[in-house]
């Protein structure tokens, strides 16, 4: 990621953006974010519900975000949801670069009529993944609801975030929402640019 100068010699940073394709012999997807957009969003996964969550995902988190992915749905969602996760995380960090200047932490709870779902984000660098709560049904439609703990999983290895999630609730399809508007607000929140900052945020100088 580089800065450009404008006409007063002033440095504005490089739009924070990513494109990514990724084809395997169970999908085929094509990923584009804008980090500082708007929340608008393309999406086109076979997977209603999933569609939905991503279409949240975006909006929630001011990304600008298209997904178009080819799966095996004929086997099940399993390949497609864990793909579009790796695909995603892949241009997350590709977007934030360096991250020189980014608030790095943030600690979210959304909730959704009876349900409730935090997120802890660490954009370090170092991927891990903790999950607390269980979905309170199986299946969302054509979604099984431990896919989104999965998405979040593989998004996490992907982007290298160091993540902490939990859901509570009597509804799985407010939980699903519930912990994809909590992950978009605490990546928009984590991702931000402090203006106070020209630096990477770690003594080490590296994320």
């Amino acid at each position: 990621m580089t800065d450009d100068a404008d006409a007063d010699g002033r440095r504005e940073a490089a739009p924070r953006t990513a494109a990514i394709s990724r084809e395997t012999a169970e999908t085929t997807i094509d990923v584009t974010l804008t980090v500082d957009g708007d929340g608008d969003a393309v999406v086109d996964t076979g997977v209603g519900f999933f569609d939905h969550m991503l279409e949240a995902f975006a909006k929630h988190g001011l990304f600008d975000l298209t997904v178009q992915c080819d799966g095996d749905l004929h086997i099940d969602d399993h390949h497609t949801v864990e793909d579009v996760a790796i695909v995603l995380g892949d241009a997350l960090s590709e977007a934030l670069g360096d991250k020189r200047g980014i608030v790095r932490y943030a600690d979210r709870k959304v909730p959704l009529d009876e349900a409730v779902a935090g997120v802890v984000v660490d954009v370090s660098g170092r991927p891990y993944f903790a999950f607390d709560g269980a979905f309170s049904q199986d299946e969302i439609g054509d979604f099984a609801s431990d896919m989104a703990r999965h998405f979040a999983y593989s998004l996490a290895m992907h982007a290298g975030l160091t993540l902490h999630t939990e859901v509570r609730g009597d509804n799985a399809h407010h939980e699903v929402e519930a912990l994809f508007k909590a992950l978009a607000r605490a990546l928009d929140d984590a991702t931000r640019v402090d203006p106070r900052r020209s630096d990477t945020p770690s003594t080490k100088g590296a994320l």
